[in-house]
Protein backbone atom coordinates (compact mmCIF):
# COMPACT_ATOMS: atom_id res chain seq x y z
CA UNK A 1 0.00 0.00 0.00
CA UNK A 2 1.19 3.11 -0.76
CA UNK A 3 0.61 6.90 0.90
CA UNK A 4 -0.07 9.69 -1.80
CA UNK A 5 -0.50 13.14 -0.49
CA UNK A 6 -2.08 15.58 -3.09
CA UNK A 7 -2.80 19.01 -2.38
CA UNK A 8 -6.60 20.57 -2.73
CA UNK A 9 -6.94 21.08 -6.53
CA UNK A 10 -9.12 22.04 -9.36
CA UNK A 11 -10.67 18.17 -10.78
CA UNK A 12 -12.24 18.23 -14.58
CA UNK A 13 -14.15 15.56 -14.76
CA UNK A 14 -15.39 14.25 -18.39
CA UNK A 15 -18.74 13.71 -18.79
CA UNK A 16 -19.66 13.44 -22.28
CA UNK A 17 -17.63 13.14 -25.07
CA UNK A 18 -18.40 15.34 -28.86
CA UNK A 19 -16.70 16.70 -31.16
CA UNK A 20 -14.33 19.52 -31.20
CA UNK A 21 -14.37 19.65 -26.96
CA UNK A 22 -15.28 17.83 -24.41
CA UNK A 23 -17.83 19.19 -22.13
CA UNK A 24 -16.65 18.86 -18.73
CA UNK A 25 -18.04 20.53 -15.06
CA UNK A 26 -15.68 21.53 -12.68
CA UNK A 27 -15.72 20.55 -9.00
CA UNK A 28 -13.68 21.11 -6.23
CA UNK A 29 -12.02 18.03 -4.68
CA UNK A 30 -10.21 17.44 -1.25
CA UNK A 31 -7.36 15.06 -1.59
CA UNK A 32 -5.95 14.29 1.82
CA UNK A 33 -4.35 11.29 2.22
CA UNK A 34 -5.35 7.86 0.51
CA UNK A 35 -4.31 4.65 0.33
CA UNK A 36 -3.67 3.16 -3.85
CA UNK A 37 -2.06 -0.10 -4.48
CA UNK A 38 0.86 0.20 -6.51
CA UNK A 39 1.02 -1.85 -9.96
CA UNK A 40 2.74 -2.15 -12.79
CA UNK A 41 2.48 -0.17 -15.78
CA UNK A 42 4.31 -1.10 -18.90
CA UNK A 43 6.04 1.84 -20.74
CA UNK A 44 6.80 1.34 -24.19
CA UNK A 45 9.18 3.88 -25.25
CA UNK A 46 8.76 4.86 -29.10
CA UNK A 47 10.71 7.54 -30.26
CA UNK A 48 12.51 10.94 -28.59
CA UNK A 49 9.43 12.12 -26.71
CA UNK A 50 6.96 9.50 -28.03
CA UNK A 51 5.81 6.66 -25.93
CA UNK A 52 2.68 4.62 -24.96
CA UNK A 53 1.95 3.70 -21.41
CA UNK A 54 -0.16 0.48 -20.78
CA UNK A 55 -2.06 -0.02 -17.44
CA UNK A 56 -5.45 -2.50 -17.35
CA UNK A 57 -7.55 -1.44 -20.05
CA UNK A 58 -6.28 2.10 -20.50
CA UNK A 59 -3.36 2.81 -23.30
CA UNK A 60 -2.11 5.78 -23.58
CA UNK A 61 -0.30 7.41 -26.58
CA UNK A 62 1.95 10.77 -25.48
CA UNK A 63 3.01 12.66 -28.24
CA UNK A 64 2.57 10.25 -30.82
CA UNK A 65 5.08 11.08 -33.75
CA UNK A 66 6.54 8.42 -36.76
CA UNK A 67 3.09 7.76 -38.84
CA UNK A 68 1.30 4.31 -38.13
CA UNK A 69 3.63 2.01 -38.56
CA UNK A 70 5.81 3.68 -35.23
CA UNK A 71 2.89 2.30 -33.21
CA UNK A 72 2.56 -1.80 -35.01
CA UNK A 73 1.72 -4.21 -32.28
CA UNK A 74 0.51 -1.70 -29.98
CA UNK A 75 -3.26 -1.68 -28.18
CA UNK A 76 -5.75 1.02 -29.58
CA UNK A 77 -4.73 4.49 -27.64
CA UNK A 78 -7.88 5.63 -24.99
CA UNK A 79 -6.47 8.24 -24.28
CA UNK A 80 -3.86 10.49 -26.34
CA UNK A 81 -1.79 12.96 -24.47
CA UNK A 82 -0.12 15.81 -26.65
CA UNK A 83 2.11 18.24 -24.87
CA UNK A 84 3.21 21.12 -27.45
CA UNK A 85 3.03 22.64 -30.77
CA UNK A 86 6.20 21.63 -31.99
CA UNK A 87 6.27 18.36 -34.89
CA UNK A 88 8.22 16.25 -32.51
CA UNK A 89 4.87 16.28 -29.97
CA UNK A 90 2.21 17.08 -32.48
CA UNK A 91 1.73 15.21 -36.05
CA UNK A 92 -1.24 15.13 -38.01
CA UNK A 93 -0.45 12.94 -40.50
CA UNK A 94 0.38 10.27 -37.74
CA UNK A 95 -2.94 10.91 -36.04
CA UNK A 96 -4.54 10.93 -38.86
CA UNK A 97 -3.27 7.76 -38.90
CA UNK A 98 -4.44 6.04 -36.31
CA UNK A 99 -7.75 4.81 -34.62
CA UNK A 100 -8.77 7.13 -32.57
CA UNK A 101 -12.40 6.09 -32.54
CA UNK A 102 -12.09 5.11 -28.47
CA UNK A 103 -9.37 7.75 -27.87
CA UNK A 104 -9.60 11.08 -26.32
CA UNK A 105 -6.98 13.70 -26.85
CA UNK A 106 -5.59 15.92 -23.69
CA UNK A 107 -4.07 18.59 -24.76
CA UNK A 108 -3.48 22.71 -24.03
CA UNK A 109 -5.72 25.18 -26.22
CA UNK A 110 -2.43 26.10 -28.76
CA UNK A 111 -2.72 22.45 -29.21
CA UNK A 112 -5.86 21.89 -30.19
CA UNK A 113 -6.08 25.46 -32.12
CA UNK A 114 -3.45 24.02 -34.84
CA UNK A 115 -6.31 21.16 -35.91
CA UNK A 116 -7.46 21.50 -39.29
CA UNK A 117 -10.78 22.28 -39.67
CA UNK A 118 -11.31 18.64 -41.63
CA UNK A 119 -9.88 16.87 -38.78
CA UNK A 120 -11.33 17.43 -35.45
CA UNK A 121 -11.04 14.32 -33.07
CA UNK A 122 -12.74 14.35 -29.67
CA UNK A 123 -10.70 16.38 -27.39
CA UNK A 124 -10.61 17.89 -23.78
CA UNK A 125 -8.48 21.44 -23.14
CA UNK A 126 -6.46 21.73 -20.16
CA UNK A 127 -4.21 23.90 -19.38
CA UNK A 128 -1.40 25.07 -16.59
CA UNK A 129 -2.48 24.12 -13.18
CA UNK A 130 -5.72 22.24 -14.11
CA UNK A 131 -6.51 18.69 -13.02
CA UNK A 132 -8.62 16.20 -15.01
CA UNK A 133 -9.91 12.52 -14.87
CA UNK A 134 -10.24 10.77 -18.24
CA UNK A 135 -11.63 7.27 -17.28
CA UNK A 136 -9.65 5.73 -14.22
CA UNK A 137 -6.77 8.15 -14.87
CA UNK A 138 -5.91 11.89 -13.32
CA UNK A 139 -3.95 13.79 -15.13
CA UNK A 140 -2.84 17.12 -14.13
CA UNK A 141 -1.07 19.63 -16.78
CA UNK A 142 2.14 20.95 -15.27
CA UNK A 143 3.83 24.49 -17.01
CA UNK A 144 6.41 23.03 -19.19
CA UNK A 145 8.46 26.54 -20.76
CA UNK A 146 12.47 27.87 -20.93
CA UNK A 147 14.32 29.64 -18.51
CA UNK A 148 17.85 30.89 -20.46
CA UNK A 149 17.40 34.24 -22.69
CA UNK A 150 18.57 32.91 -25.69
CA UNK A 151 15.52 29.85 -25.02
CA UNK A 152 13.01 32.02 -24.35
CA UNK A 153 11.09 31.95 -27.90
CA UNK A 154 10.95 28.11 -28.00
CA UNK A 155 8.84 27.39 -25.38
CA UNK A 156 6.68 30.18 -23.47
CA UNK A 157 5.03 29.49 -20.09
CA UNK A 158 0.81 28.72 -20.26
CA UNK A 159 1.48 27.51 -24.37
CA UNK A 160 2.34 23.65 -23.37
CA UNK A 161 1.82 21.28 -20.81
CA UNK A 162 4.06 18.79 -18.89
CA UNK A 163 1.60 16.43 -17.20
CA UNK A 164 1.44 14.13 -13.87
CA UNK A 165 -0.27 11.03 -14.56
CA UNK A 166 -2.25 8.94 -11.47
CA UNK A 167 -2.56 5.59 -12.88
CA UNK A 168 -1.96 2.28 -11.54
CA UNK A 169 -1.16 4.08 -7.54
CA UNK A 170 1.45 5.46 -9.58
CA UNK A 171 2.28 9.24 -10.00
CA UNK A 172 4.29 9.39 -13.59
CA UNK A 173 5.73 12.67 -14.24
CA UNK A 174 6.12 13.63 -18.21
CA UNK A 175 8.16 17.11 -18.64
CA UNK A 176 7.56 17.95 -22.27
CA UNK A 177 10.15 20.32 -23.62
CA UNK A 178 11.14 22.22 -20.47
CA UNK A 179 13.71 23.56 -18.18
CA UNK A 180 14.61 22.96 -14.39
CA UNK A 181 11.72 25.26 -13.31
CA UNK A 182 10.43 25.90 -9.93
CA UNK A 183 6.99 24.07 -11.02
CA UNK A 184 9.15 21.16 -11.73
CA UNK A 185 11.47 21.51 -9.01
CA UNK A 186 8.34 21.77 -6.48
CA UNK A 187 7.11 18.44 -7.70
CA UNK A 188 5.96 15.99 -4.66
CA UNK A 189 5.14 12.17 -4.32
CA UNK A 190 6.56 11.05 -8.21
CA UNK A 191 7.11 7.23 -8.91
CA UNK A 192 8.41 7.60 -11.89
CA UNK A 193 9.57 11.18 -13.96
CA UNK A 194 10.36 11.31 -17.69
CA UNK A 195 12.63 14.23 -18.25
CA UNK A 196 14.40 16.00 -21.26
CA UNK A 197 17.68 17.26 -22.16
CA UNK A 198 18.48 18.54 -25.10
CA UNK A 199 19.75 21.76 -26.53
CA UNK A 200 19.20 24.47 -27.52
CA UNK A 201 15.36 23.64 -27.27
CA UNK A 202 15.32 22.60 -23.34
CA UNK A 203 18.10 21.84 -20.35
CA UNK A 204 21.33 20.86 -20.27
CA UNK A 205 22.54 17.62 -18.24
CA UNK A 206 23.35 19.63 -15.11
CA UNK A 207 20.04 21.45 -14.99
CA UNK A 208 17.97 18.20 -15.67
CA UNK A 209 19.77 16.07 -12.94
CA UNK A 210 19.76 19.35 -10.33
CA UNK A 211 16.11 19.31 -10.57
CA UNK A 212 15.79 15.82 -10.19
CA UNK A 213 17.73 15.52 -7.12
CA UNK A 214 15.27 18.52 -5.74
CA UNK A 215 11.74 16.50 -6.26
CA UNK A 216 13.24 13.36 -5.87
CA UNK A 217 11.26 10.38 -7.93
CA UNK A 218 11.46 7.01 -7.58
CA UNK A 219 12.63 6.48 -10.89
CA UNK A 220 14.00 8.56 -13.61
CA UNK A 221 13.70 7.87 -17.18
CA UNK A 222 16.04 10.50 -19.42
CA UNK A 223 13.92 10.92 -22.20
CA UNK A 224 13.86 13.90 -25.48
CA UNK A 225 17.38 13.97 -25.20
CA UNK A 226 18.71 14.24 -29.03
CA UNK A 227 19.40 18.07 -30.11
CA UNK A 228 21.00 20.03 -32.67
CA UNK A 229 24.18 18.20 -31.40
CA UNK A 230 23.22 15.15 -31.28
CA UNK A 231 22.56 13.13 -28.25
CA UNK A 232 22.86 14.69 -24.58
CA UNK A 233 25.25 12.91 -22.49
CA UNK A 234 22.37 10.35 -20.15
CA UNK A 235 25.84 8.73 -18.39
CA UNK A 236 26.69 11.97 -17.27
CA UNK A 237 23.28 12.02 -16.26
CA UNK A 238 23.19 9.08 -14.60
CA UNK A 239 26.49 9.03 -12.88
CA UNK A 240 25.54 12.97 -11.45
CA UNK A 241 22.14 11.76 -9.67
CA UNK A 242 23.60 8.13 -8.98
CA UNK A 243 26.76 9.82 -6.61
CA UNK A 244 24.56 12.42 -5.22
CA UNK A 245 21.15 10.26 -4.16
CA UNK A 246 21.35 6.16 -4.84
CA UNK A 247 17.89 5.96 -3.68
CA UNK A 248 16.98 7.81 -7.51
CA UNK A 249 17.16 4.89 -10.18
CA UNK A 250 17.95 6.24 -13.77
CA UNK A 251 16.67 4.02 -15.98
CA UNK A 252 17.75 4.04 -19.51
CA UNK A 253 15.22 2.99 -22.24
CA UNK A 254 16.30 2.51 -26.24
CA UNK A 255 14.66 5.88 -27.64
CA UNK A 256 16.65 6.32 -30.85
CA UNK A 257 17.66 2.68 -32.55
CA UNK A 258 15.13 2.85 -34.99
CA UNK A 259 15.83 7.01 -35.61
Amino acid sequence: MKKIAVALFTMTLVLNSCKNETKTDTIKVDKKTTSTTVSTVEIIPISHATMVLNYAKETIYVDPTGGKEAFEGQKEPTIVLITDIHGDHLSFDTLKALDLKNALIVAPQAVVDKFPEDFKPNFNVIANNETSMVNNTIIEAIPMYNLREDALKFHSKGRGNGYVLTIGGQRIYISGDTEDIPEMRQLKNIDKAFVCMNLPYTMTVDSAASAVLDFKPKQVYPYHYRGTEGLSDVSKFKTIINDANSDIKVVQLDWYSGN
